[in-house]
């Protein structure tokens, strides 16, 4: 770790951290709240992919379905309107719903064919935004004058780390350049984040094999051909299997390159100071 000691961190005058977790366990407010602090440069992967790297396709989408619309096409191509993308750190809804659900097409659902395309192309986006962390590290302090930098990742960035390769790309990658810190639920935790999904199901992106292995077993549970699945029971279905497969690679990531801090510690920290102290804490008990 680039930090070996609490003192090491205490005194460091560049503090560099990433944060990993599943959605909704506090990376993205923690990060919000040192960004607010004033020191501290928020660089978000999800917003880096709907910009930088899918932020067209993402637009190109929107234009697709305003394009049946007669009223709405004659306007697209004469320039007359503009289609775009309003993501930002806090709506990340744009990404979402290109990313889409599959089955059935009368419910809103993809194509399996066109939603694992879209699942590969997240997929390389998202490993394009972790490998830009260091570029934003030198932006932040260079251009910005930024001493201290929060990395708020996806929930799937566990799903194209390999956890039982010690030089993994990804992870050699990014562990050489911030402190790596899992944010760590609980069983409560995770009976809320199934409770959440469940009211209001959202798209993911899964490593292929998890997928690919889920999508069969569904079809063979319920015995529905593919473009007759019911999107959201699918994604619901699958939510909870989701977490039981992503735990043990968060922790292994954990363990191999960085922290882990329980989310009920994160619920404490209300100042950049608080969270300074919550990662000393962390690493005297490492010894």
């Amino acid at each position: 770790m680039i930090y070996s000691s609490a003192s090491d961190w205490r005194n460091a005058p560049q503090k560099r951290v990433l944060v990993f977790a599943m959605s909704g366990l506090g990376k993205t407010h923690i990060s919000k709240m040192l960004r607010d602090n004033g020191d501290w440069f928020h660089y978000s992967i999800d917003y880096r992919i709907g910009t930088r790297y899918m932020g067209e396709r993402i637009a190109d989408n929107a234009k697709r379905e305003a394009m049946k619309v007669p009223f709405l096409r004659d306007l697209l191509k004469s320039n007359s309107i503009y289609i775009g993308s309003n993501i930002s750190f806090d709506d990340l809804k744009p990404m979402s719903s290109y990313l889409g659900k599959p089955g059935d097409p009368d419910k809103g659902g993809l194509l399996w064919d066109e939603y694992t395309r879209r699942q590969d192309q997240f997929q390389a986006s998202e490993i394009a935004a972790l490998h830009d962390t260091g570029h934003f590290i030198d932006r932040a302090n260079d251009l910005y004058g930024y001493p201290h930098f929060i990395c708020d990742t996806g929930g799937s960035i566990c799903e194209w780390v390999d956890v039982n390769n010690p030089d993994d790309p990804i992870m050699a990658d990014l562990s050489e350049k911030t402190l790596m810190i899992w944010i760590e639920g609980t069983e409560e935790h995770t009976e809320e984040l199934i409770r959440r999904f469940d009211k209001e199901p959202k798209p993911m992106s899964y490593d292929p094999t998890f997928l690919l292995e889920c999508w069969t077993r569904y079809l063979d549970e319920h015995g529905v051909a593919p473009e007759k699945v019911d999107p959201d029971h699918f994604i619901r279905w699958t939510y909870a299997s989701a977490l039981a497969h992503r735990q043990p690679r968060y922790k292994a990531m954990a363990d191999r390159w960085g922290l882990t801090i329980t989310a009920a510690k994160i619920t404490t920290v209300r100042s950049a100071d608080d969270f300074i102290d919550v990662v000393a804490e962390v690493l005297e008990m490492r010894g």
